[in-house]
């Protein structure tokens, strides 16, 4: 009934609004880092970004003042170039507070583009830096809160309803937050997935995951603290990184890895975070020491008091998923020593972990390297130094097993012109729960490569991208029954002639070996994928208008190709009173999964959606943001994806026997 309402009604209406008002638009301040997670979602593992779009918005109601803002504080931004950081940082400290933004335009290195992606998320306000921390009379009247609540309707029903799952199909959360600008920042985390009981059964305490976060700066002679659920990155992040790793993209800004520190855990991540307690202290100007415990019950598979499985989804729907949940404990003690001075960095992170019972997977040939046991530790030193127009960062670490090694170049011909040069060695039996680094595959383990990008802005309105990874694997991979070694190629040309409209086109070719199917890894194949994309947005001061083309081109050495092509139109309008609507469709075609297509839509706040399709069919949704006076927003958004050559969706637990997968997410978020 609801679904059948919102055709006959609902979607005419948001239509009508849609087009019935004059053409003016809005440039989303936030393209660089859509394109970017776009690009990075079409990974086999797509990682949860929620945390950093919820601090880079935050950052957008509450800019960074860069008058008071340290080296960490603009490492947070992916754009920046450790030479453009050193220089922000020189630029204030040699000619006092910027009066203005736009006295950005003063510093060496910085060029136009760069301050445009910048300008949203800071300030220059001359005021003292305030070193007392607030009087808890000034937090709470100061402070800012948020709640936020989530709610997912699906109007189709899958398989493991009828049996399996012992909940409710609807998605809920609900987050409170507090934060007194940079120094304080708690919150509260509560999520149900689609599937999973809510106060009943094994979930009688409520949600089926509760998180709690605080994390102060500044107090004394600690820079931060961290009490609850928590993240840590150092270095490269070769012995610990549970923070946003960019990698491999159309942009060379983002393929530079920096440590950030600890960090708050926030999001609906059930995996990635630590839980305990984390601490950073200035023992002098230029050295840091940081220190952080976690102990964790954790999901897993165990038999005869052995972990044979890490469970890493969160989901609990069934019997056999509920009774994964809090099946061992790990603990992790580390700890990292910092010294930076001008232009020089270099640090030291040690790092220990163990469980309460031992950890043995079923090691298969491709992965008999693999971590196994119950005792682990991991060691590592990074450094990072820059001078004029060049810089080299990297990282050495070893663990109980192995050793991996990163180091990367940079050059700055002239603010225009970039170059950049990676190269990283992880052995084959190198062991590292918490490692994430730059590379081809998830884990800093069994890969030797080489990567090489340039990126050059000649004009205002023209700007290139290109690169090449020659990667190669020691040691047997995933449906690869054999070392083996690749290649991936990247390119892209922007052209904005005007700050209205703006059109790029990207091509991507990778080469890699494949086991023959059927053949039992006797015949090892090279496969090519060919990626294509032309993409052109309009906007003004209300409307955006943006329409993609993609093509992708897949071909297993003797065997058949497959293709696939695609076509989005995404409308956009922002009405003069607090009324945004978005309006998407899609039409797309694939012959097979490896062709399959990448598609991403607006979805809702801190949330990036980019789902995969293959088969014939089309997609469409309306996204619909309501913001009433300052403190309460309203969001929904509706999609539904219809197959036009097949009768049946997914499969096991997850089939729904139609063609057709809709949906409705709800969402409201009150300020006080």
């Amino acid at each position: 009934m609801l679904h059948r309402l919102f055709y006959q009604r609902v979607f005419p209406t948001l239509l009508l609004l849609a087009i019935a008002h004059p053409l003016l638009a809005q440039q989303n301040e936030n393209s660089l880092l859509d394109e970017t997670l776009e690009q990075l979602s079409t990974d086999d593992e797509e990682p949860n970004w929620e945390e950093e779009l919820e601090e880079l918005a935050q950052r957008l109601q509450q800019p960074l003042n860069l008058n008071i803002a340290t080296r960490s504080d603009l490492e947070q931004f992916p754009f920046l170039s450790d030479l453009q950081i050193e220089n922000i940082l020189a630029y204030v400290y040699l000619h006092g507070p910027m009066q203005t933004i736009y006295e950005l335009q003063l510093v060496a290195e910085m060029d136009k583009q760069t301050i445009e992606r910048l300008r949203p998320f800071v300030c220059a306000e001359v005021v003292p830096e305030k070193k007392r921390f607030p009087s808890l009379k000034n937090l709470f009247k100061y402070g800012k809160q948020q709640v936020l609540t989530r709610l997912d309707v699906p109007f189709y029903r899958r398989e493991g309803y009828r049996k399996k799952y012992l909940g409710t199909p609807f998605y809920h959360s609900l987050k409170y937050s507090f934060r007194y600008g940079n120094r304080l920042q708690a919150g509260l985390t509560a999520e149900k997935d689609a599937g999973e009981p809510l106060f009943a059964l094994h979930n009688r305490k409520g949600y089926d995951y509760y998180s709690a976060h605080l994390l102060l700066h500044n107090v004394g002679p600690f820079k931060t603290v961290a009490l609850g659920d928590y993240r840590v990155s150092f270095g490269q992040g070769l012995v610990i990184s549970n923070n946003l790793r960019l990698g491999k993209t159309y942009s060379l800004a983002t393929a530079d890895n920096r440590g950030g520190g600890i960090n708050k855990h926030s999001s609906t991540d059930e995996y990635n975070y630590l839980r305990g307690a984390a601490a950073t202290l200035q023992l002098t100007h230029t050295l840091l020491l940081s220190a952080f415990y976690s102990y964790r019950k954790m999901d897993g598979t165990v038999k005869n008091d052995t972990l044979t499985s890490i469970y890493k989804s969160g989901l609990h729907r069934s019997q056999a998923e509920a009774e994964k949940a809090n099946a061992f404990s790990m603990q992790v003690v580390g700890g990292n020593l910092t010294y930076e001075h001008s232009s020089l960095h270099v640090g030291a992170t040690a790092l220990y972990y163990f469980m309460n019972i031992p950890y043995e997977p079923n090691l298969r040939t491709y992965a008999k390297y693999n971590l196994h046991g119950n005792r682990f530790y991991n060691v590592g030193i990074d450094y990072r130094y820059g001078w004029t127009r060049m810089s080299i960062s990297g990282e050495m670490a070893a663990g109980t097993q192995g050793y991996a090694v990163i180091n990367q170049l940079q050059y700055h011909l002239s603010p225009e012109y970039r170059l950049m040069l990676i190269h990283r060695y992880y052995a084959h039996n190198y062991w590292s729960l918490f490692a994430r680094s730059f590379g081809e595959g998830s884990t800093p383990q069994n890969e030797n490569g080489w990567y090489v990008a340039a990126e050059a802005t000649p004009t205002a309105r023209w700007s290139f991208f290109a690169s090449a990874d020659l990667f190669s694997f020691p040691w047997w991979k995933y449906r690869i029954s054999k070392p083996s070694q690749g290649v991936d190629v990247m390119c892209r040309a922007l052209y904005k002639p005007s700050s209205s409209l703006s059109m790029y086109v990207t091509y991507r070719y990778k080469r890699k070996e494949r086991d023959v199917t059927g053949t039992g890894g006797t015949e090892i194949h090279p496969l090519y994928h060919h990626q294509a994309r032309y993409r052109i947005s309009y906007s003004l001061p209300h409307l955006e208008l943006r329409t993609t083309f993609d093509y992708n081109h897949f071909h297993l050495q003797d065997s058949a190709a497959s293709q696939g092509y695609q076509c989005t139109q995404l409308c956009s309008y922002h009405f003069a009173f607090p009324l945004q609507v978005s309006l998407q469709g899609t039409y797309f075609s694939a012959d097979d999964y490896d062709a399959r297509l990448y598609v991403s839509e607006r979805g809702l706040l801190y949330t990036f959606s980019s789902p995969s399709y293959y088969g014939r069919g089309f997609r469409l949704s309306a996204n619909t943001r309501i913001d009433l006076g300052k403190h309460l927003m309203l969001i929904a958004k509706f999609g539904e994806t219809i197959y036009q050559n097949r009768s049946t969706i997914s499969s096991g637990d997850e089939l729904i026997k139609s063609n057709k997968k809709g949906d409705l997410q709800l969402q409201m978020r009150l300020q006080f």
